[in-house]
C-alpha cells in the first residue's frame, strides 16, 4: 500500500519529505475506514488525528520520548505506525490489538487505561521520573482532547507540570470541539474564541511576506517584531486560559495542515520546559459519512458499509433504550426528576431527556466526581436526582458516592450502563466492580433487573426511595428474554424455577443476579438430569440482602451465587456475611469474574473462559457436591 507498505517503525518517517507525509495521511484514511468499518470501533477520533500523530512521530523518538494519548481510543494510527497496521484484521477481537494502547503489544504503547483526563498526571510523573534517572533531556508529549481537559485531574496535574521549568513535557491539545458529543462548558467557550483567533504563526508569516516585499527596511522591521514575538503575541492569542500557569503557549495550529503541525511541535521539541501546543482538528475528518454524523461524527461504530457509513448490524431493542424511555415517563410525571450524564448523553440514553426537558438535564463534562456531588446538591434543594453513567466511570467518583451522598442520606439514582462484562473495549471499559465497590455503601439499595420489564420496575421503585441513594445496572447490548416470576415473594424476591422435590435429592439454590439469570435458567434443566432439585430465584435489589434468601439458603444443601461481577466483594460475599450472622450454615459458592481485568473480547467467550457459561455453571456445581460429600460423608 504505497509509502505505507514501506514502515515498520516510526524511526522510517525521518526520511520522508512533507508530500510523502501527506500521501500516507491518505493511506492511513482508507486503511482506517476499510478496517473500522469491518470490525467496529473508534472511528470518528482517529480520522480526526491522522496528521497530528503523523508529525508527533516525525518529530519525536518514541519510545524514548514516550507519547501518551489520553483515554487511547484515538491512537490506532499510533498503532499503524508502530508497526502493527498488518494487524488490523483483528482489532478488539480475542487475541487481536486492543482499541486502546496496551502495553503488552508494543514498547511504544506506555499505558493502557482509557479512562479520560489521566494522560497529563502520566506525563508529570514520566517527567520528573526521566530526570531523576538521567534522562532529562528526553520529551514526554500528552495527547489531551478538548473534552478531557474538562476533568479536573487535568488541572491539578497542569498546576504541577508548569512547577517543574526544568522538565520537558509536551501537551499536544487536541481540540475537536467535541468529547463524544460537543464539549460542554466555560473552558469549551475560551477554546471556541482560540479557535476564531488567526493563527500566530499565520500572522508572523503573512507580516513576514509582506514586511519583506518592501526591501531591507521591511526586513529590519520584521526582525524587529520578531525580538517581540511573545508581546505580539499575547495581543493575538488570549491567555486567560492558563493564568499563572507560566506555560508557553503555540497555536491554535491548523490540525490536519502538516506543514503548520511540523513547525509547532520542531518548535515546542526544542523548546526547554513544559509547552503547551494547540490543534484545532475536525473528528471523522476526510470520511463524509463521519463527518456528517451530528450525533458523534462517529466516535463509535459497529460494524458499517465503508462507501456509505451505513450500519449494516440490525438494530435491535436494547437495554439504553429501555431505561430512556422509562426515564422520559418518569419525568413527564414528576417535575422533581432532573438527569446528569457527563459527556455521555447519546451513549447512556439522555438525548431524548435533554430535548424534551433541557432545563432540568445536566451534561457536566468529562468530570465524574463533580457529577455525583452536584447532584448531591441538587437532592438537597429538593430534587431527585438520576445520575446516568457507564459502569467502569463510577470508580473515580467513590468517594463522592460515599461522603457527598450516602452520608447524607441523599435520594440520588445512579443508572450504570455497560455494567458487568462488556467485551470487546477491554480490560477498563468492563463494569465487573461496580457491586463490589458500591455494596460496602452504609444505606445505598441496588437493583440488577433482570430484563427490560424488570428495568422498568426496578428504575421507578429506585425513585420511589427518599431516603438514601439508589443504584440500577445492566449490561450493554441487546435485551435478553423476558421470564416471569413463578412467585414473588413478600419482600420482593422473584422465583423463577424450582424442582418438584424429591426428597431423596439434594436441593441446590441458584441466586442468579440481574442478566445471569438466563445463565442460571438454562442451567437448571443440566443439573435436574444429574438428579438434583433447582431453585432458581432472582433477588432484584441485591443489597440490602432480603431476608427470604435467609429462609431459602436454610432449606437447600448449597447455595451458589451467579453474578456478573468480580467475586472478592461481591453478590456472593454479602450474602454469605448475612448467612453467617444469621447462623445459616449451608455451604455458600459463588460464581463470578476472578480478580483480574478482563482483556478485549467478546461478552461470551470471555464469560465461558472462567467458567461463566451453562456448562461451567454445571461443571462446577456438580464438582461442589461432589467434594463437600467426600468432606463430610454428607451435605
Amino acid at each position: 500500500m504505497g509509502i505505507l507498505s514501506g514502515l515498520s517503525s516510526p524511526a522510517d518517517l525521518k526520511a520522508l519529505e512533507v508530500e510523502q507525509l501527506e500521501e500516507l495521511a491518505e493511506e492511513i484514511r482508507q486503511l482506517l475506514v476499510q478496517k473500522v468499518s469491518a470490525t467496529g470501533g473508534h472511528l470518528g477520533p482517529n480520522l480526526g488525528v491522522v496528521e497530528l500523530t503523523i508529525a508527533l512521530h516525525q518529530i519525536f523518538d518514541s519510545p524514548e520520548d514516550p507519547i501518551i494519548f489520553d483515554t487511547s481510543h484515538q491512537s490506532y494510527v499510533h498503532k499503524i505506525l508502530t508497526g502493527r497496521a498488518g494487524k488490523f484484521d483483528t482489532l478488539r477481537q480475542k487475541g487481536g490489538i486492543s482499541g486502546y494502547t496496551a502495553r503488552g503489544e508494543s514498547e511504544h504503547d506506555w499505558t493502557e487505561s482509557s479512562h479520560a483526563s489521566a494522560a497529563l498526571s502520566y506525563a508529570d510523573g514520566l517527567a520528573k521520573g526521566l530526570q531523576l534517572s538521567g534522562r532529562g533531556d528526553n520529551t514526554v508529549i500528552a495527547v489531551v482532547g478538548d473534552g478531557a481537559l474538562t476533568g479536573g485531574m487535568c488541572w491539578e496535574a497542569l498546576n504541577n507540570i508548569a512547577s517543574g521549568q526544568d522538565r520537558n513535557v509536551v501537551i499536544v491539545v487536541n481540540d475537536n470541539g467535541r468529547s463524544y458529543s460537543p464539549t460542554i462548558g466555560g473552558f469549551a467557550d475560551n477554546l471556541a474564541r482560540l479557535r476564531m483567533e488567526r493563527s500566530y504563526d499565520e500572522l508572523m508569516e503573512h507580516g513576514k511576506k509582506t514586511l519583506k516585499a518592501m526591501g531591507w527596511v521591511g526586513e529590519r522591521t520584521f526582525d524587529a517584531l520578531a525580538a517581540f514575538k511573545e508581546g505580539v503575541k499575547s495581543q493575538v492569542i488570549p491567555t486567560e486560559m492558563f493564568p499563572e500557569l507560566g506555560m508557553k503557549y503555540v497555536g491554535p495550529v491548523k490540525g490536519h495542515d502538516l506543514k503548520s503541525l511540523l513547525h509547532a511541535l520542531t518548535y515546542a521539541k526544542n523548546y526547554q520546559g513544559p509547552i503547551i501546543v494547540h490543534a484545532v482538528t475536525e473528528k471523522g475528518h476526510g470520511y463524509a459519512p463521519a463527518v456528517n454524523d451530528v450525533a458523534d461524527q462517529m466516535h463509535a461504530t459497529g460494524v458499517i458499509d465503508p462507501l456509505t457509513g451505513a450500519a449494516l448490524s440490525k438494530s435491535q431493542p436494547d437495554w439504553t433504550s429501555v431505561f430512556t424511555s422509562s426515564i422520559l415517563s418518569a419525568a413527564e410525571e414528576r417535575d422533581d426528576i432532573v438527569a446528569i450524564t457527563a459527556a455521555m448523553a447519546g451513549p447512556t440514553g439522555l438525548s431524548s431527556f435533554a430535548e424534551q426537558f433541557p432545563e432540568r438535564f445536566f451534561d457536566v463534562g468529562i468530570a465524574e466526581q463533580h457529577a455525583v456531588t452536584s447532584a448531591a446538591g441538587l437532592a438537597l434543594a429538593g430534587m431527585h436526582p438520576v445520575v446516568a453513567i457507564y459502569s467502569t466511570f463510577l470508580n473515580r467518583a467513590f468517594d463522592q458516592l460515599l461522603m457527598d451522598v450516602a452520608l447524607l442520606d441523599l435520594p440520588v439514582t445512579f443508572v450504570l450502563d455497560r455494567s458487568g462484562v462488556t467485551g470487546p473495549d477491554g480490560a477498563s471499559h468492563n463494569g465487573v466492580w461496580d457491586m463490589a465497590l458500591t455494596s460496602i455503601v452504609p444505606g445505598i439499595r441496588i437493583a440488577a433487573p433482570r430484563d427490560g420489564a424488570q428495568l422498568r420496575e426496578l428504575f421507578n421503585e429506585a425513585l420511589d426511595t427518599t431516603d438514601g441513594p439508589t443504584v440500577v445496572r445492566y449490561p450493554k447490548g441487546a435485551l435478553p428474554t423476558e421470564h416471569v416470576e413463578l412467585m414473588r415473594l413478600e419482600d420482593g424476591v422473584d422465583i423463577l424455577h424450582y424442582s418438584d422435590a424429591d426428597s431423596s435429592l439434594l436441593d441446590v439454590l441458584l441466586i442468579a443476579v440481574g442478566s445471569f439469570t438466563d445463565l442460571a435458567l438454562e442451567a437448571a434443566p443440566h443439573l435436574e438430569a444429574l438428579g438434583l432439585n433447582i431453585t432458581v430465584v432472582d433477588p432484584r435489589w441485591i443489597a440490602p440482602v432480603a431476608a427470604s434468601l435467609i429462609g431459602l439458603a436454610d432449606d437447600h444443601d448449597l447455595v451458589v451465587v451467579l453474578e456478573d461481577g468480580v467475586i472478592r466483594g461481591g453478590v456472593g460475599s454479602l450474602i454469605a456475611e448475612v448467612l453467617s450472622a444469621a447462623e445459616v450454615d449451608t455451604p455458600v459458592r459463588r460464581l463470578g469474574f476472578p480478580s483480574a481485568f478482563p482483556m478485549h473480547s467478546s461478552r461470551s467467550e470471555l464469560l465461558a473462559e472462567v467458567g461463566l457459561d451453562a456448562d461451567g455453571v454445571v461443571g462446577s456445581v456438580t464438582g461442589w457436591l461432589e467434594s463437600l460429600v467426600e468432606d463430610g460423608g454428607e451435605v
